[in-house]
This record gives structure tokens, sequence and C-alpha cells, in this order.
């Protein structure tokens, strides 16, 4: 028997129906409906956001954390809802999409992304990896705070583990952090936190 394939839909599509409940992503031309998240995720995302705020806030820097926008891939029919997008303000005149669809496309306005992982590992390790890569945004967190992700991203045995993608030569170069290990971001290098700080809110 054979299967009907999903409709593919254009981003204008996606953005028109859009619901305002529930969070959606447009994968390749695919509406793809992401997992309800779970308390412990959401606790990991609201103390990250936390850090990263005080940072900026403290630093005096034209930065913040809008609820909903999106980053769109400026190359295929993929736009994403990232767990926690970091945009800067001043580069937003130069945003197309920003004024009617709170969207982005620019590597320039998207100093940090962090996605949190869960269920659906592969898409941040993999999927999203590639798209956030080629947008060209600088820096990339992946935080497996239960250690879901393939044996080597999070270690054998598998535990929790933050990857932070540095992007070097328009490439991501993956630093991992376990345990007490100091985090190192190079947008918040006075950053003092540890992965094992991070795991411990969902604990």
């Amino acid at each position: 028997m054979t299967q009907a394939l999903p409709k593919l839909v254009t981003f204008d599509e996606f953005t028109e129906w859009r619901p305002e409940d529930g969070r959606y992503e447009l994968h390749d031309g695919v509406i793809v409906e992401m997992p309800q998240p779970t308390g412990d995720h959401e606790d990991v995302v609201g103390f990250i956001a936390g850090q990263i705020s005080y940072e900026y806030i403290r630093l005096n820097l034209p930065y913040f954390i809008p609820k909903t926008a999106l980053v769109k891939s400026p190359t295929s029919e993929a736009s994403y809802s990232p767990d926690i997008l970091l945009l800067n303000r001043t580069n937003l005149v130069n945003e197309p999409l920003w004024k009617k669809k709170s969207t982005v496309i620019q590597g320039a306005s998207v100093p940090l992304i962090v996605e949190v992982v869960s269920t659906n590992w592969d898409d941040d390790y993999y999927m999203k990896f590639g798209k956030y890569q080629s947008i060209g945004i600088t820096e990339y967190w992946i935080v497996d705070y239960l250690g879901l992700g393939a044996k080597r991203f999070t270690g054998n045995p598998k535990q929790p583990t933050l990857s932070i993608c540095q992007l070097i030569d328009d490439e991501y170069q993956i630093s991992q952090f376990r345990g007490e290990e100091r985090i190192i971001s190079n947008q918040f290098p006075e950053l003092n936190l540890t992965a094992q700080q991070i795991f411990n809110v969902a604990s």
C-alpha cells in the first residue's frame, strides 16, 4: 500500500496558518508540531535564559530574548522556534521579515541560540546544527540534560552533556562540557557557570 506524502507548504503559507497556541516549526516544507515540553525542560530553559539575560544586561548589550520569533533558512522552506533565541536589536533593521513576521534570516541578528534536548534529539544534533551553521549563527548551545543524544555527543556510557558550537571559518567547532567544568562561551566569556549547575535545575 502506498502512503500519501505530506503536502509541502511555503514559509508564507506556514506563517499565515501558524496558530498562537502550540509550537510549530517548518522542516523543509513540512509542518511539524514540537513535543509538549516537560516541567524539567522548561526549568532548564528558564534558568539558562536568566543567566544569559543577566550577562547582556550587565554588559549593556543591545540584546533581547523574544517569545515567539522564528529563525528561517534563507535557502529553504525551513523555519525554527528555538528554546532560546538571543537577538541583536541593532541588526533587525536589515531583516526583511522582522516587522511583519517576527522572523530573522541573518546570522548577524542572532548572537546565540540554545536548544534544550528532548525526545526529538536528532533534530538538534543534526538538522538544526546544519541549518544554524548555514545561516551563520555565531554560537549554538545543545543542552542535553538527560544524555539522550548519540554516544558521539554524550559519551560512553551516555551522560548529561552541554555542547557549545562556535562558528569558525563558516563551520561549527564543538566543545563539550560535563560535570563541574566551567562552560566556555565566546559570546559571554565572563559567564561563570558550569554544566552541572544547569543540569541540577532538572534534578
